[in-house]
């Protein structure tokens, strides 16, 4: 005969259950093939992934992202934040060499290393996908940074805070004259990527990847503020050692194997010759 539990026990027993199950639920998100975790935040109709540049381990789950996306045949387009809006491979075969890709996109090697990147590319670009540019041109840059209206793109807390991102990105270096100007490079930079995203979506079903660095796949500052209201966004974070407050927004945060320590300010502190 089974014991009934007073009320109060069987509240609490319930509330522990509920409580266990949901942080179980949060650290699975994130963990797992990369087709599984993908699998979780679907259905969406655009996916921000966001990396941290020189980790390698990005890279490859950007490759392995665009092949689970393939297989399940939902990847509409993959947009670049390392190729200037405009810029397509949608005109070349499945069969197109590297060398091809890489004009089509107008691709910048000394920015973005080919190799980085080659993997996740050329697996669209052997499945049909269309390969999109996605950044704003370098030759609308000096015009953005005088484009006052940009400044009213975000609330005021998220526009001081992407105005601290870049004195933190610039290692505090950057002239406080400067600040403002190259906050708005930054929102129109996130505008034109929200911009080709919105034009490549293709309604339910079908998804457009942007590989971008994790600034621009921050949802309360970046890409996904710019996006129509009535597309769905996830957004993810891969990190490199780990997240060390949280999602902080993000949809989910993946994390990769800890980088050797490096000061990337390092070279901006020297003294020019």
């Amino acid at each position: 005969m089974a014991l009934a539990l007073p009320l109060r026990l069987t509240s609490a027993l319930s509330i522990l259950i509920l409580a266990l199950a949901a942080c179980s639920a949060l650290r699975g998100a994130d963990d797992g093939p990369v087709p599984e975790r993908i699998a979780r935040l679907l259905p969406a109709d655009v996916m921000l992934l966001g990396e941290q540049h020189d980790a390698p381990e990005h890279h490859l789950i950007e490759r392995e992202s665009v092949e689970a996306l393939v297989a399940r045949k939902q990847l509409a387009a993959l947009a670049l934040e390392m190729a200037e809006e405009g810029r397509t491979t949608a005109r070349l075969a499945t069969g197109a060499t590297e060398a091809q890709v890489q004009a089509a996109l107008a691709w910048d090697a000394k920015a973005w290393p080919w190799t980085d990147y080659a993997p996740a590319v050329m697996a669209a670009v052997r499945a049909g996908v269309p390969v999109v540019g996605a950044n704003l041109p370098r030759a609308r840059m000096r015009d953005a940074m005088a484009d006052v209206s940009l400044d009213a793109q975000l609330s005021d807390p998220a526009l001081r805070a992407q105005q601290q991102a870049v004195r933190d990105g610039h290692c505090g270096l950057l002239p406080e004259s400067q600040i403002v100007p190259m906050t708005r490079i930054q929102i129109a930079r996130d505008r034109a990527m929200a911009h080709t995203l919105a034009e490549q979506a293709r309604g339910p079903g079908q998804l457009v990847l942007l590989i971008t660095g994790a600034g621009h796949a921050d949802p309360a500052l970046g890409v996904a503020q710019h996006l129509p209201t009535d597309l769905k966004v996830r957004s993810v974070r891969m990190a490199a050692g780990g997240a060390t407050s949280g999602r902080g927004g993000f949809d989910a945060v993946w994390a990769t194997p800890a980088l050797p320590a490096r000061d990337y300010c390092a070279s901006l502190r020297k003294p020019a010759p």
